[in-house]
């Protein structure tokens, strides 16, 4: 079945749990999904300044959240990115007083000015799939290619709480990494009934790190199939695409989020190959690539990548061949869809 969710401003939620479900869907289903800018869409001007326009308590709003049925806690929740699309002709990026990861911030407290308030505005070409840098001090201009995905992602998390959707952790949440495009499943931990589901800050495209943090910000049309992994639940969030098994940590310091990554892609390649632990080990450290989704977050995120090719056909069906699954009932919506 093909749902929609629209939400309307009075709907978006900014937090994982303390929401009841807008949409209730099916292990199988698919969901178009609109979802609104880092900001609410409400910088329109180069000219606005974002902290005098934004309620701090309402940056990263999310489309949800989503109930599917028969979820529950120990359960993984399988997220396909069928499609992400930019849903309007301009991207907000911006740099903020005390937070980037070259700024002084709360934690890294320096005697020093805080960086200029600044916003810049990409138009975005969805036929040419390219967006437009336009320098604020000079005439320097460079088209960039799209990479749209969704920095924001989660479920609910554990023990009653509600967490702000800035913040990532087990539960998903801000991890703000490229790697969400599509064509990548996204394996979260289920700690609620009915999981929760709910996503949001869509960016047209970002480097790894989101260094100045923001990406290119727009609100974004996506359709998501959605699947349910019984009894299986991770301890943290893992992706897949056709290449590529990743792992994702979300703490800090870095550090600590390198190594969250790093153990828990070994202890998969471990159980998916059958090796020991240190067999394991030794071969991620000669295969993983370890991109840095952020470092500018209330956690950081990191991502560590494993090309299947090198485990001898042991991650071709993980989860049963959740992934592969998803992108067949992918394809077939996409030709549908013409």
């Amino acid at each position: 079945m093909i749902h929609t969710l629209n939400p309307t401003r009075d709907q978006l939620a900014y937090t994982f749990g303390g929401y009841e479900p807008i949409l209730t869907i099916d292990p199988g289903d698919f969901v178009q999904v609109f979802s609104e800018d880092c900001f609410g869409g409400q910088i329109t001007s180069p000219d606005q300044v974002p902290s005098e326009t934004v309620r701090g308590d309402e940056v990263d709003s999310v489309s949800g959240p989503i109930c599917v049925q028969g979820a529950e806690p120990g359960d993984l929740l399988a997220v396909h990115f069928v499609s992400v699309r930019p849903a309007g002709p301009h991207a907000v990026s911006a740099s903020f007083p005390g937070f980037g990861a070259l700024a002084s911030t709360a934690e890294t407290a320096m005697l020093n000015e805080p960086l200029e308030e600044r916003v810049w505005f990409y138009d975005i070409d969805v036929q040419n799939w390219s967006a437009t840098f336009k320098a604020r001090r000079s005439d320097f201009t460079v088209q960039l290619p799209l990479d749209p995905f969704h920095g924001v992602v989660g479920v609910a998390p554990g023990g009653r709480e509600a967490r702000l959707a800035v913040t990532p952790s087990y539960w998903g949440g801000n991890m703000d990494s490229p790697e969400l495009r599509a064509g990548t499943t996204l394996y979260l931990p289920v700690s609620v009934p009915g999981a929760l589901l709910a996503l949001g800050d869509g960016h047209a495209r970002q480097g790894e790190g989101e260094i100045i943090g923001c990406g290119l910000e727009c609100a974004m049309n996506t359709v998501i199939a959605v699947d349910l992994v019984k009894g299986r639940a991770s301890s943290w969030p893992r992706y897949e695409n056709d290449e590529f098994l990743m792992s994702a940590g979300s703490v800090r310091p870095l550090d600590d989020a390198m190594r969250v990554a790093q153990k828990d892609m070994v202890e998969w390649v471990a159980e998916l190959t059958g090796m020991d632990l240190l067999d394991s080990y030794q071969l991620v450290s000669q295969i993983v690539l370890t991109p840095v989704a952020n470092m500018v977050d209330p956690n950081f995120t990191i991502v560590a990548k494993v090309p299947k090719k090198f485990l001898n056909g042991c991650g071709d069906a993980v989860y049963d061949g959740a992934h592969a699954k998803l992108s067949k009932l992918a394809a077939e919506y996409m030709a549908q869809a013409g």
